[in-house]
Protein backbone atom coordinates (compact mmCIF):
# COMPACT_ATOMS: atom_id res chain seq x y z
CA UNK A 1 0.00 0.00 0.00
CA UNK A 2 1.00 3.32 -0.82
CA UNK A 3 1.29 6.37 1.78
CA UNK A 4 -1.43 8.06 2.02
CA UNK A 5 -2.64 11.42 3.29
CA UNK A 6 -5.75 13.08 4.38
CA UNK A 7 -4.79 16.43 3.09
CA UNK A 8 -5.77 20.53 3.45
CA UNK A 9 -3.81 22.38 1.10
CA UNK A 10 -5.13 25.83 2.76
CA UNK A 11 -3.40 24.40 6.38
CA UNK A 12 0.06 24.91 7.12
CA UNK A 13 0.62 21.69 8.93
CA UNK A 14 -0.56 20.03 6.08
CA UNK A 15 1.39 21.44 3.64
CA UNK A 16 4.55 21.16 5.60
CA UNK A 17 3.89 17.37 5.63
CA UNK A 18 3.46 17.40 2.42
CA UNK A 19 7.12 19.04 1.62
CA UNK A 20 8.50 16.69 4.65
CA UNK A 21 7.48 13.61 2.52
CA UNK A 22 8.10 14.99 -0.96
CA UNK A 23 11.86 15.72 0.78
CA UNK A 24 12.03 11.94 1.50
CA UNK A 25 10.91 11.17 -1.77
CA UNK A 26 7.24 9.82 -0.82
CA UNK A 27 4.96 10.63 -3.30
CA UNK A 28 1.82 10.57 -1.26
CA UNK A 29 -1.79 9.15 -2.47
CA UNK A 30 -3.95 12.80 -1.31
CA UNK A 31 -7.32 12.38 -0.43
CA UNK A 32 -8.58 15.99 0.20
CA UNK A 33 -10.80 14.80 2.66
CA UNK A 34 -12.70 18.39 3.25
CA UNK A 35 -14.10 17.48 -0.70
CA UNK A 36 -13.57 13.82 -0.29
CA UNK A 37 -15.25 13.30 2.76
CA UNK A 38 -14.40 9.63 4.39
CA UNK A 39 -17.18 7.43 5.12
CA UNK A 40 -17.68 6.06 9.18
CA UNK A 41 -15.75 2.57 8.17
CA UNK A 42 -12.82 5.30 6.48
CA UNK A 43 -12.49 7.05 9.32
CA UNK A 44 -12.71 3.35 11.55
CA UNK A 45 -10.41 2.23 9.68
CA UNK A 46 -7.66 5.67 10.01
CA UNK A 47 -8.52 4.82 13.67
CA UNK A 48 -7.23 1.99 13.89
CA UNK A 49 -4.28 2.29 12.03
CA UNK A 50 -3.80 5.06 14.61
CA UNK A 51 -4.34 3.12 17.49
CA UNK A 52 -6.21 6.28 18.79
CA UNK A 53 -9.83 6.90 20.30
CA UNK A 54 -12.08 9.17 18.11
CA UNK A 55 -11.18 12.02 20.41
CA UNK A 56 -7.64 12.08 19.33
CA UNK A 57 -8.51 12.48 15.67
CA UNK A 58 -11.27 15.14 16.49
CA UNK A 59 -10.14 19.25 15.70
CA UNK A 60 -9.95 21.25 18.94
CA UNK A 61 -13.13 23.19 17.01
CA UNK A 62 -15.14 19.70 17.45
CA UNK A 63 -15.04 19.80 20.95
CA UNK A 64 -18.36 21.41 21.16
CA UNK A 65 -19.56 17.49 20.46
CA UNK A 66 -18.50 17.56 24.59
CA UNK A 67 -18.79 13.32 24.28
CA UNK A 68 -16.30 10.77 24.61
CA UNK A 69 -18.56 8.16 22.59
CA UNK A 70 -16.88 7.03 19.85
CA UNK A 71 -19.53 6.32 17.56
CA UNK A 72 -20.46 9.53 17.95
CA UNK A 73 -17.76 11.22 17.40
CA UNK A 74 -17.30 9.16 14.08
CA UNK A 75 -20.40 10.11 13.41
CA UNK A 76 -19.85 13.98 13.32
CA UNK A 77 -16.41 13.61 11.58
CA UNK A 78 -18.27 11.46 8.80
CA UNK A 79 -21.13 14.09 8.49
CA UNK A 80 -18.86 17.22 8.70
CA UNK A 81 -14.83 16.14 7.79
CA UNK A 82 -13.79 19.86 9.01
CA UNK A 83 -13.78 18.35 12.48
CA UNK A 84 -11.14 15.74 11.18
CA UNK A 85 -7.49 16.26 12.65
CA UNK A 86 -5.03 17.53 9.88
CA UNK A 87 -2.85 16.11 8.52
CA UNK A 88 -3.30 12.26 8.94
CA UNK A 89 -0.69 10.09 6.98
CA UNK A 90 -0.80 6.50 6.60
CA UNK A 91 1.40 3.37 5.36
CA UNK A 92 -0.56 0.27 5.27
CA UNK A 93 -1.53 -0.54 8.51
CA UNK A 94 0.12 1.58 10.62
CA UNK A 95 -0.85 5.92 10.47
CA UNK A 96 0.14 9.30 12.50
CA UNK A 97 -1.27 12.53 12.85
CA UNK A 98 1.27 14.53 11.20
CA UNK A 99 2.05 17.07 14.32
CA UNK A 100 4.72 17.49 14.50
CA UNK A 101 6.01 16.81 11.05
CA UNK A 102 8.46 14.78 12.51
CA UNK A 103 5.88 12.30 13.62
CA UNK A 104 5.68 11.07 10.37
CA UNK A 105 9.07 9.11 10.75
CA UNK A 106 7.46 6.30 13.12
CA UNK A 107 5.34 5.06 9.97
CA UNK A 108 8.01 5.32 7.36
Amino acid sequence: MAVEIWHNPRCSKSRQAMTYLEEKGITPEVRLYLKDRPSREEIREMLDALDLPATALLRKEGAALKTEVESVIINAMAADSSLIERPVIRNGSRAVIGRPTEKIDEIL
